[in-house]
C-alpha cells in the first residue's frame, strides 16, 4: 500500500513527536497537524472516492504521460490532462473563470503564468508541512502556488567545437573576436534576459548586449529543442541560454556538448496550484502535494530541476538564482522589447 505524502508528514509533524500512530491514533494526529498546517492535509480515501482530478499543464508531451501514470498507479486516482503552452493554459483556466465554470482543479504551468492566475484570485492558499524539504525560493509569500520543479538556464557548448581550455568564463569573455559569428539565443528568452541584465545593472547589462550583438553577432533560433540540437551537431558552438536537462540529457546520450554557467545558476520555477472551486478538492490537494514530495526523485530522472533539497542532482552545491515570476510578470512588455530590439531584430543574418 502506497503511504499518501500528507501520512507521512503528519507522522513527522511538530503536532506529534512520538513513534508511528496506530489506525485508530492516525485520525487524531491528522487533524491535530492540519490545524498547523492550514490547508495541507490531503485525505486519500476522499480523494479515491471522487476518482479523478482534471490537470491542466504546459508540461513537456514527453514527460506529462510519465507523472500521470506514476500519480495513478500510486493513489488509484485518474488524471484527466489538458496541456497546451502556458499561455494557453492560463487563457482556459482564466475564461472558464468568468464564464462560471469551474472545470481544472490543478493547474500547473511556469511561474508567470502562475503568478498571473494567482492574482486573478484564481488559486487556494496551501500551508502543507511538505514545505519543510523544499528550496525556501520555491514557496511564495501567498502560499496560493509553489515551485514544483525548475527549469534551469546554462550555457552550452559543442565540445569538438570548443575545447575545455577555450571555455568561456564570463559574458565578457564573449567579446573576445574568437566568437565572431560563433554564438547564439533562443528567440523567446526575455525573462532570462532581464534577470542578466537587471543582475548587470540595467545600463551596463543593455550596453553590453548592444555591444555583443554589434561586435561578434548572435544567431537567434526559435526553441530551446532546435537550439541544442544545433549545438549538438556543430552548427553553433555556444549558445547562451540553453536549457540544463537538454544538454543533460543529450549528453548522457553521447552528444558531444557540456555546459558552464556564468555566475549563479539562474532558474524559472514552474508551480502548481489548486483552484479555489476545484471540482475534486480532494483529489487535486493530493496530487498538489505529489507533485512535491514523491513525484520529485521521478522528476528529477526526467533530467528536470527538483526543489526538494533531498533530492540529488547535478546542481547541488551550486548557488541557484530563481527569475522572480512577479517582477516577469510586472515588466514582461519592457523585457520582451528590449529583448526583440536588440537580440532578435539585431541577430545577424542566417
Amino acid at each position: 500500500m502506497t503511504v499518501p505524502p500528507t501520512v507521512k508528514a503528519a507522522v513527522r509533524c511538530s503536532c506529534y513527536k512520538h513513534a508511528m500512530p496506530s489506525l485508530r491514533q492516525f485520525a487524531f494526529v491528522l487533524a491535530a497537524c492540519a490545524l498547523s498546517a492550514a490547508a495541507g492535509a490531503a485525505d486519500i480515501a476522499a480523494a479515491r472516492r471522487e476518482g479523478e482530478l482534471n490537470l491542466y499543464t504546459s508540461m513537456n508531451a514527453n514527460l506529462v504521460p510519465q507523472v500521470k501514470a506514476d500519480f495513478e498507479k500510486r493513489y488509484g486516482v485518474k488524471v484527466n490532462v489538458w496541456r497546451a503552452s502556458s499561455e494557453n493554459v492560463v487563457q482556459r483556466v482564466t475564461s472558464e473563470a468568468r464564464a462560471g465554470r469551474f472545470e481544472a482543479d490543478v493547474v500547473e504551468t511556469n511561474g508567470p503564468e502562475m503568478e498571473s492566475v494567482q492574482r486573478e484570485g484564481l488559486l487556494r492558499r496551501i500551508d502543507s508541512p511538505l514545505f519543510a524539504h523544499l528550496l525556501p525560493q520555491a514557496i511564495f509569500p501567498h502560499h496560493e502556488w509553489v515551485a514544483t520543479r525548475l527549469i534551469v538556464f546554462v550555457q552550452c557548448y559543442n565540445t569538438r567545437e570548443v575545447k575545455r581550455a577555450q571555455v568561456p568564463r564570463s559574458f565578457d569573455d564573449l567579446l573576445d573576436p574568437r566568437w565572431k559569428g560563433r554564438l547564439a539565443m533562443e528567440a523567446d528568452d526575455a525573462d532570462w534576459f532581464q534577470t542578466v541584465v537587471t543582475d548587470m545593472g540595467e545600463e551596463k547589462g543593455l550596453a553590453y548586449f548592444r555591444k555583443l550583438v554589434a561586435t561578434n553577432g548572435v544567431s537567434v533560433r526559435k526553441g530551446h529543442a532546435v537550439l541544442g540540437e544545433l549545438v549538438n551537431s556543430g552548427e553553433i558552438p555556444f549558445a547562451l541560454d540553453c536549457y540544463s536537462y537538454k544538454a543533460w540529457g543529450d549528453r548522457k546520450k553521447g552528444a558531444p556538448v557540456d555546459w558552464t554557467s556564468f555566475g549563479p545558476l539562474l532558474a524559472r520555477p514552474n508551480g502548481g496550484g489548486v483552484t479555489r472551486k476545484a471540482p475534486h478538492p480532494n483529489a487535486a490537494l493530493l496530487f498538489y502535494e505529489y507533485l512535491i514530495s514523491d513525484a520529485q526523485p521521478l522528476l528529477a530522472k526526467l533530467d528536470l530541476e527538483p526543489v526538494d533539497t533531498r533530492v540529488k542532482t547535478e546542481l547541488q552545491g551550486r548557488e541557484v538564482q530563481f527569475i522572480d515570476p512577479r517582477k516577469v510578470l510586472q515588466e514582461s512588455a519592457k523585457w520582451q522589447k528590449l529583448y526583440d530590439e536588440i537580440i532578435v531584430k539585431g541577430a545577424r543574418p542566417r
